[in-house]
């Protein structure tokens, strides 16, 4: 394993090579929000010796099993409809029952456990603001980037705007990883009491299940769409330019 990839941010090495993402849950490195850090950064903050991080990093490559498929080859309109088709209708499915169990818990155990009251409102919060998240993302950000594959330039200025639409969209994730540590923190990583009844268990696994989905949504869209979006835009911002330079345009 080339030492040079403790340079390379943890972002890029899993959009490289998504089995990698198995080595970063391990050990608690945030591959999605915190995706732009440098891999000898994030080793550091966890306090993990970087050879050993490279050895089980060197590991998983050697398997030739890359895990998932490599979505940073995928356009954009078959990643969008891979993360609407996978992630969002997870969420559709998984918010409400997670929401009901979570009132459940705190109602049965609060009195004597506080912490599942506050869970309880972590969650509630998170789950409003990615349902709020997941409209604006299907009904105004993803159709924009769809347009940005059209080969007329003038359907792609419809895009215009896009980048800071982007921006808010990145910032709502990294909100969403921030709750995502509140929810880590009052299950204590997820580890259930030796007494829990059945109704905590559920709700424990589904919130363990809940951030590694998340974990992945957010990758895809932090590290391969919004990136190649922008770079899209861009391009289209100066094919446009050109357009309205032009001599032989017309008006």
């Amino acid at each position: 394993m080339n030492e040079s990839m403790l340079t390379r941010t943890v972002g890029q090495l899993v959009a490289e090579r998504p089995a990698r993402a198995r080595v970063f849950e391990r050990h608690g490195i945030d591959y999605c929000c915190g995706g732009k850090k440098p891999l000898a950064r994030a080793c550091a903050d966890k306090g993990l010796d970087p050879d050993t991080l490279l050895r089980e990093l060197g590991a998983v490559d050697a398997t030739g099993d890359p895990g998932t498929k490599d979505w940073s080859a995928a356009t954009l309109a078959e990643l969008i409809e891979h993360i609407v088709g996978t992630h969002h209708q997870y969420l559709r499915r998984e918010l409400p029952r997670l929401a009901a169990l979570a009132v459940r818990v705190a109602t049965r155990h609060g009195p004597q456990h506080p912490e599942y009251v506050a869970l309880r409102d972590v969650f509630l919060r998170l789950r409003d603001e990615l349902e709020v998240h997941l409209r604006r993302e299907e009904e105004i950000v993803f159709p924009a980037c769809r347009l940005l594959q059209e080969p007329d330039a003038w359907a792609q200025a419809q895009a215009e705007g896009l980048g800071h639409a982007l921006v808010l969209l990145e910032q709502e994730h990294q909100e969403s990883g921030e709750a995502l540590g509140q929810i880590r923190t009052l299950t204590r990583g997820f580890v259930p009491p030796a007494d829990a009844c059945h109704a905590q268990r559920a709700l424990i696994a589904g919130l363990a299940e809940l951030e590694a989905d998340l974990h992945r949504h957010i990758h895809k869209e932090n590290s391969a769409l919004f990136p190649r979006a922008v770079a899209l835009a861009g391009r289209s911002h100066h094919s446009r330019h050109a357009i309205c330079k032009s001599p032989t345009t017309l008006h």
